[in-house]
């Protein structure tokens, strides 16, 4: 089992819209790092960190899980699409996916700012100065340790 934190301006995709849906594909991601740890580490039943990036402010705010493994995504072929590759063919497709379903969304959501300053948390990459990916690993005492501090669901 592995963790993640995964980013989402909150004006494209909520928490609270993946609540609504119970189950997304995380579609659009086009940085290599994060399509190879979707493609090749993210394994059904992983453990997710929701993070709203570019909103005021910046924070954690949910738990999900991933629900089904890489597949090609399809946005990639469709030229209407913005997140189209006209490089990517359904015989050697370039990105890929994984489907994420809704566990849990804070009480209280867990800002940048306050990641910043709890002592064990500083090394997450998520504080990192210059640490954009979208997706990226979570070290299991990490999660953990926020999850004590978040969820409703202590000791999960």
């Amino acid at each position: 089992m592995k963790y993640w934190l995964m980013k989402s301006e909150p004006s494209t995709y909520s928490i609270d819209d993946l609540k609504r849906d119970k189950k997304t594909a995380w579609e659009g991601v086009r940085n290599y790092q994060a399509r190879n740890f979707m493609r090749d580490h993210m394994k059904r039943g992983d453990h997710v960190l929701f993070y709203h990036s570019n909103a005021t402010p910046p924070a954690l705010v949910g738990l999900a899980t991933v629900c089904k493994e890489s597949y090609p995504d399809p946005s990639q072929f469709d030229p209407r699409n913005k997140y189209f590759d006209q490089k990517a063919t359904p015989e050697k497709p370039i990105w890929y996916l994984v489907d994420i379903c809704f566990e849990e969304k804070f009480e209280t959501p867990l800002s940048l700012e306050q990641i910043k300053n709890i002592r064990g948390l500083e090394k997450m990459l998520v504080v990192q100065k210059g640490s954009r990916l979208s997706v990226q690993p979570v070290e299991k005492k990490h999660f953990e340790h926020i999850v004590t501090m978040l969820s409703k669901h202590k000791g999960k």
